[in-house]
């Protein structure tokens, strides 16, 4: 069987972490992305070729659409061939505020990283294995794209980042319903509370809100709890699925009155 080997975006820190070390486990190879050089991906590097897994660091923007093509060649001249594609990589607003005052800038931004980034990322990805000469029938290709419940959820403060995590999930579905007749699944995974850097400045107000109802598991996730969802799609243990939305939010979307 072919060795899967995946590339994961925005690996370093947080639930891009916490992926691809359950990805590792799973037996992926992994492609860790960032923009540069760090020490948490010099240690993320360090963990999993601990366990006996190959790593490179692929280093550039997703939102530099001419990186994409180059980069996926980098991989798998040194990897060998990808078979799986992480969208995790994301921005949060540059400034919390009443969406009357949003600006430009941090309307690109997110627009850029979150949902045009993914969708070209995906494009060369699936491009790349459709022109195979010969494709190992028997691996399992995927594209699982990490959204969030603001795909569904207005958060006010954060109009921008929920328009561009909207787009995101439609770009999923788009995706999926191109690329299911060629054997690649695609999934949204859509994270609600997780305690993460990016929302380390909010997290008391987070922990507090869910213990008072907002989830019915009363808690705010971990990032490890992210990446079993994604080895579990990633490896195919949801079988005869593509194109759905995975919640991983103790339940904060159940509506309820």
């Amino acid at each position: 069987m072919t060795q899967q080997i995946v590339l994961v975006t925005g690996a370093s820190q947080g639930i891009g972490r916490a992926i691809s070390i359950c990805l590792a486990q799973a037996g992926f190879d992994l492609a860790l992305n960032d923009l540069q050089h760090s020490a948490s991906l010099d240690s993320l590097c360090a963990e999993i070729e601990a366990m006996g897994r190959k790593t490179f660091k692929a280093l550039f923007d997703v939102s530099d659409l001419s990186a994409h093509t180059p980069a996926l060649v980098d991989i798998e001249e040194h990897l060998g061939p990808l078979t799986t594609l992480v969208n995790n990589a994301g921005v949060g607003v540059m400034r919390r505020g009443d969406p009357l005052e949003v600006q430009a800038d941090s309307f690109d931004r997110c627009i850029a990283v979150n949902a045009k980034g993914p969708f070209f990322l995906t494009q060369a990805f699936a491009k790349r294995i459709l022109a195979r000469a010969e494709r190992d029938r028997s691996a399992v290709y995927s594209v699982i794209n990490i959204t969030s419940s603001n795909a569904t959820a207005v958060s006010i403060p954060r109009a921008e980042y929920c328009a561009s995590k909207a787009a995101a999930a439609m770009i999923s579905k788009c995706f999926a319903a191109r690329l299911g007749q060629e054997g690649i699944l695609v999934y949204d995974v859509q994270p609600g509370l997780i305690a993460t850097p990016m929302t380390a400045p909010m997290i008391d107000e987070y922990q507090a809100r869910a213990a008072n109802g907002l989830c019915l598991l009363p808690r705010v996730g971990q990032p490890d709890e992210v990446g079993k969802v994604v080895a579990s799609l990633a490896t195919h243990c949801l079988p005869y699925t593509t194109g759905h939305v995975i919640s991983v939010d103790g339940g904060m979307l159940i509506p309820r009155f």
